[in-house]
């Protein structure tokens, strides 16, 4: 997270990571995770990463609560943009980035999610139940 997006380490501080097989989820630190430490647990907390394909991706939920620190990798469109991408169509991205994951705005501060980065060009990965449909209205 800091080294694509500039979130710092200290960021995620108060957090636990758990990793599962293909994937990773924190939980907030507190005294009472002690107590529950020797059960045995099928999902815990917020995923926060899962592994697909060469790249490690962050949920939308992490990129909601986090991404406002995000100092890199950051695209900011407008609603005639997020139509598109949730149309299914490309953007070209404004900078020059390695392939991977960026944090789509809505103007300056609505994190919606991530898209992907693959040559220039931009694709929407975000959940269309994560978009409210009034901002789809014209």
């Amino acid at each position: 997270m800091e080294k694509r997006f500039g979130i710092p380490k200290s960021a995620f501080d108060r957090y636990l990571l758990f990793k599962g097989s293909k994937s990773w989820h924190f939980v907030r630190h507190s005294p009472g995770i002690q107590h529950v430490s020797k059960l045995k647990v099928s999902r815990v907390g917020m995923r926060a990463f899962q592994k697909v394909g060469r790249f490690v991706k962050p949920s939308t939920r992490l990129i909601q609560c986090f991404g406002h620190m995000a100092i890199r990798a950051k695209f900011q469109i407008d609603r005639r943009q997020l139509c598109k991408l949730l149309a299914g169509e490309e953007l070209t991205f404004p900078a020059v980035l390695e392939d991977g994951y960026v944090i789509l705005f809505l103007g300056e501060d609505m994190i919606l999610g991530l898209g992907l980065l693959l040559n220039g060009r931009v694709r929407s990965l975000i959940p269309r139940k994560e978009i409210p449909p009034t901002f789809l209205e014209r």
